[in-house]
């Protein structure tokens, strides 16, 4: 993928996202099916599959040499992340979606062999677009990010993590995490993974911890999070793979190996 190419996809994808979201505005309140998947709080809805469903007949005709990973099974069964591949969450934060009518996003990831060229986080109620390119920065509706800090204090820092961290749970010792939060400086759970990525990028928060995330929930982030210096690995430091469920933290990179050596790994079951 050339920078040439690269910036036509890059414009074509913002098109689509910009344009999925107006629709979602549009419906917001019209009636939609909600069914459960893997459990009762696992939710998806009609405007999940119908968003889903526009971008990849989009894609499909646009570049019919691309591969797709998406969330509800309209994309491809994918081995490896050879050549350009999306990743694709078309309502990331159903819950908040059906819930709240808010805090949800459309996260859109694009890969090159394996390398993350292009990541679009949408606040889709707040009109709100975090974009990246590859080496290029990234931006907050065209307005380009800062690069994180370069010191920041464990002590200072906020990090996004729910409360299942805090009860016993099958990753980290929960007194482990109990003293982890009283550590830092505050937490904040916002129930969209993307946004949350989106907020290490912004610098509003400095990590952000989960147990188990698809490639669709992080595709975007890892791009955005990256342009403005920032890292992304499992828990316990490792590359993380994106082609299978991961237990992720991402954080400005002062933080990192307190969090990881500190925390991670000193509580790890």
């Amino acid at each position: 993928m050339n920078l040439e190419m690269r910036d036509s996809i890059y414009n074509q994808a913002k098109e689509w996202v910009l344009q999925a979201g107006e629709t979602i505005r549009e419906k917001m309140y019209d009636r939609i099916e909600i069914n459960t998947k893997s459990n009762p709080n696992d939710l998806v809805t009609t405007m999940d599959q119908n968003t889903e469903n526009f971008f990849v007949s989009n894609i499909k005709k646009t570049y019919p040499d691309h591969f797709i990973i998406s969330e509800e099974g309209y994309g491809d069964q994918l081995e490896t992340l050879d050549g350009t591949v999306w990743i694709i969450d078309p309502i990331d934060g159903t819950m908040n979606f059906v819930h709240q009518k808010r805090n949800f996003a459309i996260s859109v990831g694009i890969y090159q062999d394996g390398v993350g060229k292009i990541g679009f986080i949408y606040d889709v109620m707040a009109d709100v677009l975090y974009s990246a390119k590859h080496n290029e920065g990234a931006f907050k509706n065209n307005e380009p990010l800062p690069k994180l800090a370069n010191k920041k204090p464990l002590l200072e820092s906020i990090v996004g993590l729910n409360h299942f961290w805090l009860c016993e749970n099958r990753l980290v010792d929960e007194q482990v995490m109990q003293d982890f939060v009283k550590t830092i400086r505050g937490t904040r759970t916002y129930g969209s993974a993307a946004l949350e990525f989106a907020y290490v990028a912004e610098g509003i928060m400095d990590g952000y911890l989960t147990m188990s995330l698809s490639p669709w929930d992080i595709a975007a982030g890892v791009v955005i999070v990256n342009e403005v210096g920032g890292m992304t690995t499992t828990i316990y430091g490792e590359q993380v793979n994106m082609l299978e469920k991961n237990s992720i933290l991402t954080c400005n990179p002062a933080i990192k190996s307190a969090i990881v050596e500190d925390y991670m790994l000193k509580g790890k079951k």
